[in-house]
């Protein structure tokens, strides 16, 4: 496992997931939404965009969490480990309630400097929709990986448990 993608819903516990597993396998943690989001929540050009997330993906090892899609293509060819948080949309829903009431007002580590955690409705539908729009695209691109890219879909507790347990073996 030298390049690790975590993806999932806002809310799944990917910063979480990807921030451990960095720590546990010594490798460089790449939060996406950190790179993305410049001060106040600019957004890059698309183009400017891509050239990062190539400069990014191209480095020798990394754990990775972000969605992004339109950057897969940069991404997953790269990715050795690809791990996909298919938790419950209510239950993400939930967790990212939690998390703008904990951190409103504040930039958590895994943002980018000057994005301020705030209540935002549009995201909010984001993640309720994530499953129709992003799971689909998700499970298909899962479909075309390479035999030696592994793949860890986890949906409850007990994945997890199986996902650590193949950490810890490995």
């Amino acid at each position: 496992m030298q390049r690790i993608l975590v993806l999932g819903s806002p809310g799944a516990g990917k910063s979480t997931l990807a921030r451990s597993l960095a720590a546990r396998l010594h490798l460089p943690l790449i939060h996406l939404d950190r790179e993305y989001f410049g001060p106040g929540w600019t957004m890059p050009a698309r183009e400017e965009w891509r050239g990062r997330v190539s400069e990014l993906a191209a480095r020798p090892a990394w754990v990775m969490d972000g969605n992004y899609a339109s950057t897969f293509d940069l991404r997953v060819p790269r990715a050795t480990t690809i791990i996909w948080l298919d938790v419950p949309r209510w239950k993400c829903l939930l967790r990212v309630t939690w998390r703008v009431l904990r951190h409103y007002g504040q930039v958590r580590p895994d943002l980018g400097p000057g994005c301020s955690e705030r209540f935002d409705f549009s995201f909010m539908r984001w993640v309720w929709n994530y499953p129709a729009q992003m799971g689909i695209k998700t499970a298909r691109m899962l479909k075309k990986l390479r035999p030696d890219q592994q793949v860890f879909i986890v949906r409850s507790r007990a994945d997890f448990a199986a996902l650590e347990s193949r950490l810890e073996a490995a």
